[in-house]
């Protein structure tokens, strides 16, 4: 089984870092292939650089040769997973839905700690129109941007577990979902700190993909992700 897990920035060292929590829970035999799309910001902080995102993962994935068994969208919050799921004939995971729908078999009430406080508004949405907010019982910023995340795993780790332990005591929340792709390998710590489970949203989604391959499943072709039809788009797909 071979998984592309998309980046939804440009850093070449998340895509890596993401990977490398890819793999730590892939089944034997599954092969995750890393991918930072050609053009794009280089942290998804806000709505421009999130709807930019769409484009370069959905680019990214439709010039890999191939073949793929799935596609795991690595973003927290992020727009594009439907665009992706109309365009390939494999399974498509977003790690938000991955993570909020694993956290929802753990405890009643979730809670999501994310970057910067202006990515709070673009998660609500996303959980919102994947049905997943009644369950949510916040989500709260930790003030470091994406790349501090990466840069720095001490400070990280830090401000992660300070929020988290805020929403299990302040928010009642029995679960913690870690609400950025560049928080991978923070899970440990943050169980630690808070005393609940803490799911990641990569190795969630990863899980879920190779379930849904394994089950011989994939996106309906019925209405909402029926094929494009067939018209001229001026300039895309890119060269």
């Amino acid at each position: 089984m071979r998984i592309l897990v998309v980046n939804v920035n440009t850093t070449a060292a998340v895509t890596e870092a993401v990977a490398v929590q890819a793999r730590a829970v892939a089944a034997p035999g599954t092969e995750i292939v890393g991918l930072t799309p050609r053009f794009g910001a280089e942290s998804v902080e806000g709505n421009v650089e999130s709807h930019l995102a769409a484009v370069g993962v959905l680019d990214a994935v439709l010039h890999h040769p191939g073949p793929y068994d799935a596609v795991v969208q690595a973003g927290f919050g992020e727009h594009g997973r439907e665009a992706l799921q109309e365009a390939v004939d494999v399974p498509v995971v977003d790690i938000t839905e991955a993570a909020a729908t694993t956290a929802l078999f753990l405890g009643r009430r979730y809670a999501v700690v994310t970057s910067l406080d202006r990515t709070v508004p673009l998660i609500e949405d996303r959980l919102l129109l994947a049905g997943l907010d009644r369950r949510c019982a916040g989500v709260r910023a930790s003030g470091l941007g994406v790349l501090e995340l990466e840069r720095d795993p001490v400070r990280a780790t830090e401000a992660v577990a300070t929020q988290a332990a805020a929403a299990v005591r302040d928010d009642h929340a029995e679960v913690i979902v870690l609400g950025c792709g560049g928080m991978s390998g923070l899970a440990e710590a943050v169980t630690r700190r808070t005393g609940v489970p803490v799911v990641d949203g990569v190795p969630a989604a990863v899980t879920t993909a190779e379930a849904l391959v394994r089950l011989g499943l994939s996106t309906s072709r019925s209405r909402t992700f029926a094929p494009a039809r067939t018209k001229n788009m001026s300039g895309w797909p890119f060269p």
